[in-house]
């Protein structure tokens, strides 16, 4: 079997079992971890060349962006820079976003693309599910959280999928 023939079976695979456990198992009305963001790190992980530095470099990465989005989202919902009407949100935006780049010396952060990822998912998530207010919670309501346990069980997957297509090709 090729080597891509290998990788598609083995994603197909396990992304079968990943939907399962996301939207069933791990899902519901308080979810325990969210299928496209696991996804996210998932591709993230093969981005970032498929090794175990790539596993490092996704979670690391991904993390330190859902921090950052949940700084960026905690400042915006306190209205701390409320006095500067419409430019108050994108400067607190731009402040939160500049490291994501800046940390790109170090290498567990080398990942600009991952660091990205983790603020786009949680601040899409946190606006689109209403969570918001949410950034301060100790528990599974906060969008932080969720990105962070999603992208960990996604770049662990990612990681098994490649170990797999490598028994399956003959790697």
């Amino acid at each position: 079997m090729s080597k891509l023939t290998a990788l598609a079976l083995s994603i197909a695979v396990l992304g079968g079992v990943w939907a399962f456990l996301a939207l069933g198992p791990l899902g519901g009305e308080t979810p325990i971890a969210l299928v496209w963001v696991g996804f996210i790190a998932w591709g993230c992980f093969f981005h970032s060349g498929g090794d175990g530095a790539a596993l490092q470099k996704t979670i690391a990465g991904m993390i330190f962006g859902a921090i950052m989005a949940g700084i960026a989202l905690y400042l915006v919902g306190s209205g701390m820079l409320s006095g500067l009407g419409a430019l108050g949100a994108p400067l607190i935006i731009a402040v939160t976003v500049f490291p994501l780049v800046a940390v790109a010396g170090m290498n567990l952060l080398s990942v600009v693309p991952a660091n990205v990822y983790g603020y786009a998912a949680t601040a899409g998530l946190a606006l689109t599910a209403g969570t918001v207010g949410n950034v301060t919670a100790a528990g599974l309501a906060n969008p932080v959280v969720l990105v962070i346990i999603s992208t960990i069980i996604g770049a662990i997957f990612g990681l098994l999928s490649g170990k797999v297509a490598g028994m399956l090709g003959g790697k």
